[in-house]
């Protein structure tokens, strides 16, 4: 009896130590009602660290709103968390998520957006001048650059806006000057119900003009797909491109009907947790997920889990390479 009881015992510390050693971290998401957003969740889920019991997530739904996000902050740093990831909604407005963090002593990795801030501990992002680049060109290529295009931004103020934007004007200036009229921008907040009721407005106002869409979402130029149509035109007389990859852009890429640029959600989330780790667990900590390996060649990384700035590549989905991401995520 008195063996069964010291057995026991030590079973029981052994159980203790292994929940001490559990990283927490708590996962601030600008909100979860976008597919890209959920991948990110899916994958975050799947981080073998996460799988293993080695960390802990807790989500957070920051319903689209920078003020929300800084009080989920607030309780993250309230309830002690080893480690802050954050997916800022605003470039400007999220900053005191890093600055409170950092008071409190808990580390902070930046995923999928930027904050005008280097007080992160790292940030791992792709880069969205290039983004937006890739997907203007993408139209304007179809377009000879000649035409007009409507373009369909995220929401103001935020990094993915201002810098696909900048993105955007760049390719826009390589086509000869006059060549391409940008007929409207405005938001639609990563929406694609709001993109479909902004280019049906679009479509009505412009009769027979608009040739090309920039979307700086999937999400929107699905919207603007839809509502093209719902108009009765033909989607393929059109110029169409957006930015992530989500499932329905992998189909409407299959279709013909629209180009889209691989944002890879998986590598953004389970990089951020590795960073996470990395800063709360010290520099014994080495990287779990397969994403390193998988982008090294392409200049991924790991540097240790030092850098600041990390660079997840992106990739122009093509008609050669959506099969196999569509399989990806069944």
């Amino acid at each position: 009896m008195l063996a069964a009881i010291l057995a026991a015992l030590a079973t029981a510390g052994f159980a203790d130590a292994a929940a001490a050693k559990k990283t927490r971290i708590a996962v601030l998401m600008y909100g979860n009602k976008a597919e890209f957003v959920q991948l990110m969740q899916r994958y975050g889920k799947t981080h073998p660290a996460v799988a293993s019991g080695l960390a802990d997530l807790t989500f957070y739904d920051g319903r689209y709103d920078a003020s929300v996000q800084n009080d989920q902050a607030q309780l993250a740093i309230n309830a002690r968390y080893d480690a802050i990831i954050v997916n800022p909604m605003d470039f400007e407005a999220n900053i005191p998520v890093v600055t409170k963090a950092r008071a409190a002593h808990i580390p902070v990795i930046v995923t999928n957006a930027r904050l005008n801030s280097e007080d992160m501990d790292s940030e791992i992002v792709s880069n969205d001048v290039l983004g937006g680049y890739l997907e203007a060109k993408a139209v304007l290529a179809k377009l000879r650059c000649k035409g007009n295009v409507v373009i369909i931004e995220g929401p103001i103020g935020g990094s993915g806006e201002i810098q696909r934007g900048q993105g955007n004007d760049k390719a826009l200036a390589e086509c000869p000057k006059g060549a391409v009229r940008v007929l409207e921008r405005k938001t639609a907040n990563w929406s694609r119900a709001e993109a479909l009721d902004l280019m049906q407005n679009w479509l009505s106002k412009h009769h027979g003009a608009i040739n090309g869409v920039i979307g700086q979402n999937d999400e929107m130029a699905l919207g603007a797909i839809e509502a093209i149509k719902a108009a009765g035109l033909n989607v393929k007389s059109f110029a169409i491109a957006g930015i992530d990859g989500v499932t329905d852009a992998l189909g409407a890429v299959k279709a013909g009907e629209m180009t889209s640029i691989l944002q890879d959600a998986r590598a953004q989330m389970q990089g951020s947790i590795d960073l996470a780790l990395r800063a709360a667990r010290g520099p014994g900590y080495r990287p779990l997920s397969p994403i390193w390996n998988q982008y090294a060649p392409l200049g991924l990384k790991w540097n240790d889990g030092r850098s600041k700035h990390y660079y997840v590549p992106w990739t122009v989905v093509t008609k050669d390479n959506v099969d196999a991401l569509l399989r990806d995520r069944r």
